[in-house]
């Protein structure tokens, strides 16, 4: 079968590097892609938001399957957009309709929906212009940390946890009255602040039935020790030591079985990946989000200890036999660090050459972020540019081995964790 995956980033050249290893994979098509993806497939320089040149593309080239990687074209109706179109015949497309992204693209969406369906997640009040003083006085009385969430996409950035209430009350003007994160923080979540350790869970849905795939944690601050600011992740473990059967089963009591369930019991179309940001509080597990796709470093941790042939997942969840199916994990773990940009996640010089990937080791993984091959030279295109994940019989192990990997690689300003998986120095 002939297959389209869009986007550009280090999700889609693991989804890529993936669904190229599967014997049902006739052709393979990545758009817009990147250089990394340029060696498993053909790029299609469409942009991921241009739905009537995807629609053109799966005519082209006769797609039988369209996995979408990024929030952006689900939150803006690319499934429903395809799936209306009588001339793409039969074509999977794998990512939820625009409805079902809102558990995404709407904070206050997805914590209404929680609430409706009993999944523990943070108290919360949401906020807009119209009653802003309000929302001024509920902070001015709110214990604290106090987690401030705009409502909308924000390319990862737009939760602010405040440590006192002038930094809240700041951070609440700038989202409603100046706009900071544009029409996204029109409308602003306020939660509870939870104590706890953070892990992510992937769910492969048909709307009806679920597979749960390798679960990771992630590590979003600049710096080491979880401190600096937020980015869109400097890297990822899989498994998490602290994910026993006992806490793995009541996510999936409480929090899989609901969702899914609501879903269903609501009607809304869902055939994709649920990522379930989770906080976990001694034994009990508490949502802290819902992304409507596979996560970006988290997929490049979770793919490679994935031994079941993706590709044939996607299928079954397409035509709805998931539950004839299963998982199987490789069962070492994996780690990946992420290389940035000088400067990141603020401002930042790009086109600046990458030297050194020609020498990563037969066992470890290089996946492109943001990168571009400009006249056959490799140059940094992005703030996060490359990822290299490597497998240990530990977690320790892993990390020391994508370090000495990450090492082989040079770009000015070149920048990546240290400590990714500290916790864990005996996992």
């Amino acid at each position: 079968m002939n297959v389209l995956i869009l986007g550009s980033g280090g999700r889609e050249h693991a989804l890529s590097w993936k669904i190229a290893s599967s014997p049902l994979c006739d052709q393979l098509f990545i758009a817009p892609g990147n250089p990394g993806t340029a060696s498993l497939g053909i790029n299609l320089p469409i942009s991921v938001l241009d739905s009537p040149a995807i629609r053109q593309a799966c005519l082209d080239h006769q797609i039988d399957l369209v996995l979408v990687g990024p929030e952006d074209p689900l939150v803006h109706g690319i499934t429903d957009y395809l799936e209306s179109a009588d001339e793409l015949g039969d074509l999977i497309v794998i990512g939820p309709s625009k409805h079902g992204a809102q558990l995404e693209g709407s904070k206050a969406f997805a914590k209404s929906f929680m609430m409706r369906h009993g999944i523990p997640t943070a108290r919360y009040r949401e906020f807009n212009a119209e009653n802003f003083e309000e929302g001024v006085k509920y902070l001015s009385d709110h214990p604290l940390p106090i987690v401030l969430k705009a409502d909308g996409l924000a390319a990862g950035k737009g939760v602010v946890i405040a440590t006192d209430h002038e930094t809240a009350q700041r951070t609440f003007t700038e989202m409603i009255r100046e706009a900071k994160f544009g029409t996204a923080g029109a409308k602003v979540v306020v939660e509870q602040f939870l104590q706890g350790i953070e892990m992510s869970v992937f769910v492969l849905t048909d709307g009806t039935d679920y597979l749960i795939l390798p679960e990771a944690k992630d590590y979003k601050r600049i710096g080491e020790g979880d401190t600096g600011l937020n980015t869109g992740g400097m890297g990822a473990v899989s498994p998490v030591p602290f994910a026993t059967p006992a806490l793995m089963k009541a996510i999936e009591e409480q929090v899989i079985k609901p969702t899914i369930g609501g879903l269903q019991q609501e009607s809304i179309k869902y055939r994709g990946f649920v990522f379930i940001g989770l906080m976990i509080d001694g034994d009990q597990p508490y949502v802290i989000e819902y992304n409507c796709r596979m996560g970006d470093p988290e997929t490049e941790v979770v793919m490679p200890r994935l031994k079941s042939d993706l590709l044939s997942l996607l299928l079954a969840a397409g035509n709805g036999t998931l539950n004839d199916c299963t998982v199987s994990l490789d069962p070492r773990s994996a780690t990946t660090v992420v290389a940035v940009s000088g400067g990141y996640p603020e401002a930042y010089e790009k086109g600046f050459p990458i030297t050194g990937t020609e020498s990563i080791g037969s066992d470890a993984l290089l996946f492109h972020m943001g990168t571009v091959d400009q006249n056959g030279v490799l140059k940094t295109q992005g703030g996060r540019v490359l990822a290299v994940t490597t497998y240990g019989h530990t977690i320790a192990e892993a990390v020391q081995q994508a370090q000495t990997e990450l090492g082989k690689i040079q770009f000015e300003g070149k920048y990546h964790r240290r400590d990714i998986g500290f916790e864990f120095p005996d996992a």
